[in-house]
C-alpha cells in the first residue's frame, strides 16, 4: 500500500450485493474492512457472497483457496456502529434510498474522526445533497463503484460542490492501489457520467422493444456484436434490475426533468408486475416474456 494514501482500514455501511464487491476489492487489495449491517443475517449473507464470487475465481484460476481464505480474513462484520471508529475511510453502500443513506451517513459520522472521509456509492443520489447533512461535508464524496465491483475497472470519483480537492487527490490514489482499477473524477451531476449516459439507450432500448421493432434476443445480438459490447442492453437492465434502473431514471427526471430520463411505460409496467430481472428471474431476457411480445 501507498504511504500517501494508507486508508488501512475501510469502514464499509452496507453488505449487500454491492457492498460485497466493495469489501472483496479493498480486501483483496491488503486493507482490512470492517462491515456494518443490521442483522446476523445479512452479515452472513455478504461473506457467503464474497467466498461464492472467490470460489469462481478459483474455478476460472484467477485465485487459490489460500488468496480466497486471506480476503475473507481481512473482511470483519459488526452490528456495532461504533467497532467504524478505528476506520480511515468509510464507504457507505446501502439501499438506494436517500432518507436510508442519510440516516446511515449521519449515524456513522457521530462515531468516526470528524476528519475521517466518508464516501457513498451512490448511482443517482446528489452527493452534494448527502454532504450538506454531515459535519465538514468537505471530507465527503462519491465513489462510485460497478456492479460487479470485482471485476468492473472503472471507479467514478463524484466531486460534490464542497468535496475538497485533497480528497479527490487521495482517491484518485487509492483507485489506483487497488490493482486493476481506473479512475474517473466527475462532477456531481444526476447519474454523473457513466449512468448519464446509459440510463437514455436503456430507456431507448425497452421502447424500441415496446414498440415490436425486434424481438429481445435479436435486440441484444445486435447491438453487442454492432457496437462491441460485451452483453446486450436487455441482459444487462435483467443484470442491474428494471427496479434499481426505473427507481434511478426516475430520480435523475426529477433532478433535471429531461425527457430523456422519463422511464418508458413497459418498464414502469415490468416492475409493477414484479417482473424484477435476474434477481427473481422475471425480466426482459429472463423467464418467459410477457404474450403479446
Amino acid at each position: 500500500m501507498s504511504e500517501s494514501t494508507p486508508f488501512a482500514t475501510i469502514g464499509l455501511l452496507g453488505f449487500g450485493t454491492m457492498g460485497a464487491g466493495i469489501a472483496q476489492v479493498f480486501a483483496a487489495s491488503g486493507r482490512r474492512v470492517i462491515a456494518l449491517e443490521a442483522g446476523e443475517d445479512r452479515l452472513a449473507a455478504g461473506t457467503a457472497a464474497v467466498a461464492a464470487f472467490l470460489d469462481g475465481g478459483i474455478a476460472r484460476g484467477k485465485t487459490t483457496e489460500d488468496g480466497k481464505a486471506a480476503i475473507l480474513a481481512r473482511i470483519t462484520g459488526t452490528l456495532a456502529a461504533g467497532d467504524l471508529a478505528e476506520a480511515d475511510l468509510v464507504v457507505e453502500s446501502v439501499t438506494e434510498n436517500a432518507e436510508v443513506k442519510m440516516a446511515a451517513l449521519t449515524r456513522i459520522a457521530a462515531v468516526v474522526g470528524e476528519d475521517t472521509p466518508i464516501v457513498t456509492n451512490t448511482s443517482a443520489l446528489s452527493v452534494t445533497a448527502l454532504a450538506a447533512a454531515l459535519p465538514n461535508p468537505a471530507r465527503v464524496a462519491g465513489l462510485h463503484f460497478f456492479n460487479p465491483a470485482p471485476l468492473m475497472r472503472t471507479i467514478e470519483i463524484v466531486r460534490a460542490l464542497q468535496t475538497g480537492a485533497g480528497l479527490v487527490e487521495r482517491l484518485v490514489a487509492l483507485v489506483g492501489s487497488l490493482g486493476g482499477k481506473d479512475a474517473v473524477v466527475v462532477k456531481d451531476r444526476p447519474g454523473f457520467l457513466v449512468n448519464a449516459l446509459l440510463m437514455p439507450y436503456l430507456n431507448d432500448v425497452v421502447q424500441e422493444y415496446d414498440d415490436g421493432l425486434a424481438t429481445a434476443e435479436d435486440i441484444d445480438t445486435a447491438l453487442r456484436l454492432g457496437l462491441g459490447y460485451k452483453v446486450g442492453p436487455l441482459e444487462l437492465l435483467d443484470m442491474i434490475g428494471l427496479d434499481v434502473h426505473l427507481h434511478a431514471t426516475e430520480s435523475a427526471y426529477a433532478a433535471t426533468l429531461d425527457d430523456r430520463y422519463a422511464p418508458p411505460p413497459l418498464l414502469r409496467q415490468m416492475v409493477a408486475a414484479g417482473r424484477l430481472g435476474a434477481k427473481n428471474g422475471q425480466g426482459f431476457r429472463t423467464g418467459e416474456l410477457p404474450s403479446d411480445h
